[in-house]
């Protein structure tokens, strides 16, 4: 199975796609809400955009995985990008799963339900043994969804030189 087309399943709501160049309007306008970008430095501006997509799609050639775009599966209206991807946290790599819905979206259970499949995914198929959230300390919204998925508060660390909540599960290896 070529690697690119390796996705989470469906979900009851969402379905998961490998990001392209013709996602960079809805990831520009994501990445670029102050509102979605609240807990990072700053929004991300329309190059930065397509730097992530780029970025993703490496991380899908190079390592099997990344953050996917995120639609409604009655509409295929985009929701925003979840997925997996490697991240430094106090010198080591850890797998993370990570999220972003647009603003208008949240409140909805959608960030839940797409880090869930992302979860299972990471586990089931990846054959993951930890999988990890990073959490600015003051995103509450987002450790909500961590302890949701079954990540809980693990401790204080470091990741992008920033004080962070690691969230994480640890499981044991498949046979």
């Amino acid at each position: 199975m070529d690697r690119e087309a390796r996705t989470p399943p469906p979900t009851e709501r969402l379905a998961f796609r490998p990001m392209t160049g013709d996602d960079l309007d809805d990831m520009a306008a994501l990445l670029g809400d102050p509102a979605v970008m609240q807990y990072y430095p700053r929004p991300k501006t329309r190059d930065e955009a397509r730097g992530w997509i780029d970025w993703n799609q490496r991380l899908y050639r190079d390592e099997g995985y990344g953050l996917w775009a995120v639609e409604l599966r009655g509409t295929g209206e985009f929701v925003g990008d979840c997925g997996l991807t490697p991240q430094q946290v106090d010198g080591v790599t850890e797998l993370e799963v990570g999220y972003h819905v647009r603003t208008e979206l949240q409140g909805r259970g959608l960030a839940t339900e797409a880090a869930a499949a992302c979860r299972d995914f990471a586990r089931d198929v990846l054959g993951a043994t930890r999988l990890v959230a990073v959490i600015r300390p003051d995103n509450v919204p987002s450790q909500r969804v961590a302890t949701k998925i079954g990540l809980p508060f693990e401790r204080t660390a470091t990741a992008h030189g920033l004080p962070v909540h690691l969230h994480a599960a640890d499981w044991p290896e498949h046979p």
